[in-house]
């Protein structure tokens, strides 16, 4: 059956829909949206197929998905907003703002640490009931009296504990949850279509996801999810393991920071796009461009000690790697982003001034940067 791909292309960028109506095409999408800024303007925004996978629904202009770790950088976000605000320091230790955090050794770990994934506190090793995923106190309660399991300052990807490790910092210093903060900071005043706990509203709109499975290279220690010593990589992404779907309502409306923001490619573009002309779109400025700067640069490089991948870390965000192309965020060498696991993106091209984003309901088992909307920036590149 032939897939109608909606929206609006500027002509100079039909390759983009091109490439798009050509994974439908071939059963590598089920529904998805992919959006494009170019110096603060939009030159496509388009959507297709189904918000469900059984095809039941037609994907409209107001679909929003689930995108897995996207979510972390939009997390960031308020972070850098505190910082931009002087509320927040960068080389303070994370217990200036949440005394707790100072138990197990942990009285030397600085925000700086904590935003580019050096904070040591990738996974929880004792086991949680399901519903902790779901309970913010119980979370950063459990994060607050961990010990770290790899050294502070190692970089090591936190692929779930970064959102309650940044939102409790947030929620301290400003007092709002940190899907609320976002909301009222970042969503609101740029019109962009992205949530981090839904409304029953929000949720009505929301896509129908299929199951992620992870790549095969990491697929082996998933086998012992549920022995009773689980590997650290392990733990790192399934304790707690919540109570399975994330497209049941308890997972959509609570804030797991990390992990479950729900938006489109529209609202990603437009985030991104504020970002990748210094922190101001249309009038609405989201960081000084100083904040920028500061967020986009290199803190730490080297190889995930659980997941075995080449990581360059900026502040909360994923940084490109040229050459790479699991890891490359298009041709631009200051790209700044961050995929999700599934195949969800959103990056900023400063160079370019570009904003890019892609949603997807149809997980791959990518936990980097997937090859549809590689395809989708490497065909609006060559335009």
């Amino acid at each position: 059956m032939k897939v109608e791909i909606q929206g609006r292309v500027q002509p100079r960028y039909g390759n983009v829909k091109d490439a798009f109506a050509a994974q439908f095409a071939t059963g590598e999408e089920i529904g998805a949206s992919v959006a494009i800024t170019v110096d603060g303007e939009s030159v496509v925004d388009l959507f297709a197929g189904h918000a469900d996978p059984a095809r039941t629904r037609p994907w409209q202009r107001d679909t929003i998905s689930h995108v897995y770790s996207v979510t972390k950088a939009m997390t960031a976000l308020c972070a850098h907003r505190l910082i931009d605000r002087g509320v927040l320091e960068l080389d303070a230790p994370v217990a200036r703002y949440w005394p707790e955090f100072a138990q197990a050794g942990k009285g030397g770990i600085s925000v700086r640490w904590l935003l580019s994934h050096r904070a040591g506190l990738q996974a929880l090793r004792t086991r949680l009931p399901p519903e902790s995923l779901y309970d913010w106190s119980a979370m950063c309660a459990a994060l607050a009296g961990e010990k770290p399991v790899i050294e502070p300052g190692t970089v090591g990807y936190h692929p779930i504990t970064f959102g309650w490790l940044v939102g409790e910092l947030v929620r301290r210093i400003d007092g709002r949850s940190l899907g609320r903060f976002f909301r009222e900071e970042i969503a609101e005043p740029l019109g962009a279509d992205f949530h981090i706990g839904l409304t029953p509203e929000e949720e009505a709109r929301a896509a129908d996801i299929t199951d992620f499975a992870p790549p095969p290279e990491l697929a082996e220690p998933f086998k012992e999810m549920f022995s009773a010593d689980p590997p650290l990589l392990v733990l790192a992404f399934v304790n707690p393991s919540g109570f399975g779907s994330h497209n049941l309502s308890v997972h959509r409306r609570a804030e797991i920071p990390a992990i479950n923001g729900h938006g489109n490619g529209a609202a990603l573009a437009r985030v991104y796009g504020a970002l990748a002309r210094g922190g101001e779109i249309d009038g609405v400025r989201v960081l000084s461009r100083e904040s920028v700067e500061r967020a986009r640069a290199l803190q730490a490089k080297g190889v995930d000690p659980l997941m075995n991948v080449p990581l360059r870390m900026a502040l909360g965000f994923w940084l490109t790697q040229p050459g790479n192309p699991e890891f490359a965020m298009g041709p631009g060498r200051n790209t700044f982003g961050h995929p999700g696991a599934g195949g969800g993106i959103g990056f900023a091209d400063p160079d370019a001034r570009v904003g890019f984003g892609y949603v997807t309901n149809r997980m791959s088992s990518s936990i980097a940067v997937d090859p549809r909307p590689r395809a989708l920036f490497e065909a609006f590149y060559a335009a």
